[in-house]
């Protein structure tokens, strides 16, 4: 960081040192704090335009580094409003007491009445406002930067003179406030500003430390107190360790090890230490016999660890520490650790070993004791519905084999969550269903299918593996949209709490991305017949969740980058089939492209448009005795050759050549819109071009509503 020659354009800094900040937030709030502090310094007009903010956070800080910043901003011409005319100036246009009193507030007299501008019989006069120094205007934006600041849970506490108290996410025992080598005089929280701050905990060379310039805040805390101070760099520096650690520890059987993968974890790690220091500890073989998602979720959630894996990805029985202290012999801090994780493995161990001695069958009865959901009964009802779902899925897209091996895939899929694993680890649901499905012998179709039946989790996570878990997955979601929607809970807002959307976005990502002949309406009615519901309350909740599901298609069409208006024309038309969604939009992105396309979506929404208004309900059968025009009888003519044609592609699946046939007809239907009189007084006149009209409509709409490409 460059000091700025000029001494009023100077560079800023700002710490708050605070006890330790929640890891999992401490990134958000310290990007946060500087970007805030920045605007508003930014705003205030205390910034040169090439300023630029860095942003610092550390378990125990929140601090912000800004180039070019002004000790005190512009002065600068500005129209102040006055008042009235008519309450300003009397009658001989002199200057009213009323005017006199606020021309002497702004510091001026009579005198400037003739500066004074009249606009819309309002007075104005131009005024001088003086910048605002840099002690106020930073006062100003460090308020508005704790104001802000995105704290998960504000706790309270007192000050030193023990009666005033303040709210904060954590205690603040410290404030930096310097410009160049300057301190500022601002307060907050209880707090005077300073040049003082404390390093690393245990490890600082100096207990206090003195900063000499806002430039030197980095530097003197790494060599005088042991900080990084870049949450950035620490994690980087962290990423650094973490590999030239498995590769120290690579050697004999063990070679190409690596530190699991696991940005957040790095995230929150990176938040626990001020300067880290990695080390290698290692547990007892045996319990690696434990499955390796156990093992490396209680090393991850409960003691940070970064467990190793080989070059298979298998677990090894070794694993990486991020020490918060450098010791010049680390033997204690690594025994240490490992003292603490022989036990939860051991747990966990204890688990799986007693677990197994119960099948998945004989836990189906404990289901009934666990509530699912208060109106729709217990996880075991919802196994049955689940089941009986799965088995009509599989049935229709696989056969009488896949329609057992989903029906008994489905039953169990839920057996796990009364085993003693997932009640301490929930995170294992399903996965821990498949290991005792593959110890008790169950086909590994079955067995994958219990893990898989949840996924699609999140956004791109993979599909099941299998068809009998595509056939229990599907299920699933389905039962839980319209068990939920029947009885009201649906999303509002920003507010999922039963995830309903990605529960959605899943059965759309499976029907579409599997290709399965499966209708949304058949679905969601065959879902509903295994709740006792009257017909009303069946028939809106198919309603409001068919409209829900369309919905979340578009949106994740839209997120893939199609055509908003593409996708209109698609959906809107409410198509059965997901599975021929990306089909159409190829069709109809294809069909766009063609010159006769403009008009011929004009004239569709023309077409539409003169439907809607007809009065009572409009034939789609052509009288030949009727046409009269020839403008009329050239577009039956034509329409009679292309429809035949345009449907026959359509039956076939050719969506693309389907559409494209239609630009046969824009010549005719030009013609027919510019000779031709639709509504004529002849009532069998107009019902029959009304027809003629409704068949063209019928024609041109098989694939999509292309009156939704119309501009």
């Amino acid at each position: 960081m460059s000091m700025e020659k000029n001494p009023h354009n100077k560079n800023l800094l700002v710490e708050l040192f605070v006890e330790e900040l929640p890891p999992k937030a401490l990134n958000k709030l310290g990007e946060a704090f500087s970007s805030v502090l920045f605007e508003s310094l930014k705003a205030q007009g205390l910034t040169l335009d090439n300023a630029t903010v860095t942003a610092f956070a550390t378990p125990r800080r929140l601090a912000a580094h800004v180039m070019y910043v002004k000790d005190k901003a512009d002065d600068k011409q500005i129209s102040q409003k006055l008042m009235p005319a008519s309450v300003g100036l009397d009658t001989n246009g002199k200057a009213t007491p009323a005017l006199i009193k606020k021309l002497q507030s702004l510091g001026t007299d009579e005198s400037a009445i003739s500066q004074l501008k009249n606009d819309n019989n309002t007075l104005f006069l131009d005024v001088l406002q003086a910048g605002v120094t840099l002690p106020d205007g930073l006062q100003k934006a460090v308020d508005e930067a704790l104001a802000k600041l995105p704290i998960p849970k504000v706790m309270t506490y007192q000050l030193q003179d023990g009666w005033t108290s303040v709210n904060f996410v954590r205690p603040a025992h410290g404030l930096v406030a310097m410009h160049g080598s300057s301190t500022l005089d601002i307060s907050v929280l209880g707090l005077k500003s300073g040049n003082t701050t404390q390093g690393h905990r245990f490890e600082a060379k100096n207990d206090v430390i003195t900063l000499s310039h806002a430039d030197s805040y980095e530097k003197q805390l790494l060599e005088e107190g042991a900080v990084i101070a870049s949450f950035a760099a620490r994690k980087a520096e962290i990423a650094k360790q973490l590999n030239s650690a498995a590769q120290n520890a690579s050697t004999g059987l063990n070679t190409g090890l690596k530190p699991i993968d696991d940005d957040a974890l790095l995230d929150e790690v990176t938040a626990l230490v001020e300067r880290p220091n990695v080390l290698l500890g290692q547990f007892e073989k045996e319990f690696l016999e434990v499955p390796q998602e156990c093992l490396i979720l209680t090393m991850k959630a409960n003691q940070k660890y970064f467990p190793l894996l080989d070059a298979n990805n298998n677990l090894t029985n070794k694993f990486l520490i991020v020490s918060n202290i450098s010791p010049a012999d680390p033997s204690a801090v690594i025994q240490g650790n490992e003292r603490v994780v022989r036990p939860r493995l051991a747990d966990a161990k204890f688990f799986f070993d007693q677990d197994r001695k119960k099948t998945l069958e004989s836990r189906i009865a404990g289901l009934d004791k666990v509530v699912y959901h208060n109106k729709l009964g217990s996880q075991g009802e919802r196994a049955k519905h689940v089941q009986s779902i799965a088995h009509s899925i599989g049935g229709a897209i696989g056969g009488i084999n896949l329609a057992e091996n989903a029906s008994k895939a489905a039953l169990l899929a839920k057996a796990d969550l009364v085993t003693d694993m997932v009640g301490e680890f929930p995170e294992l649901q399903g996965i821990m269903g498949r290991y005792y499905a593959q110890h008790e012998g169950l086909d590994d179709d079955v067995a994958y299918a219990i893990e898989d039946h949840y996924k699609p989790r999140f956004a791109g996570d993979e599909l099941p593996r299998n068809q009998v878990g595509i056939s229990v997955a599907l299920a699933d979601k389905l039962e839980t949209l319209v068990g939920l929607f029947s009885i009201g809970e649906k999303p509002t807002g920003d507010k999922d709490p039963f995830a309903l959307r990605r529960h959605a976005l899943g059965a759309i990502r499976i029907l579409i991305e599997r290709d399965l002949p499966l209708e949304l309406d058949s679905l969601l009615l065959g879902t509903m017949q295994f709740f006792n519901f009257d017909q009303e309350q069946q028939k809106s909740t198919i309603a409001s969740l068919s409209e829900f599901i369309y919905d979340r298609l578009a949106g994740s069409l839209r997120e893939q980058g199609f055509s908003a208006l593409e996708i209109d024309a698609v959906v809107s038309q409410r198509p059965q089939r997901l599975s021929e969604v990306l089909k159409r939009l190829t069709a109809v992105s294809s069909f766009a492209s063609l010159l006769e396309a403009p008009a011929l979506a004009a004239a569709n929404k023309r077409v539409g448009n003169i439907l809607k208004k007809a009065d009572g309900a409009v034939g789609a059968d052509v009288k030949s005795s009727l046409l009269t025009e020839p403008a009329e009888i050239a577009l039956n003519s034509a329409l009679s050759k292309v429809k035949p044609e345009a449907d026959k592609l359509f039956e076939s699946g050719d969506y693309t050549a389907s559409l494209q046939a239609l630009a046969a007809l824009k010549a005719p239907v030009d013609d027919f819109f510019d000779n031709v009189m639709v509504n004529a007084d002849d009532v069998d006149l107009k019902n029959n071009r009304l027809a003629l009209l409704n068949q063209l409509h019928q024609t041109m709409n098989r694939v999509a509503d292309l009156s939704k490409l119309a501009s």
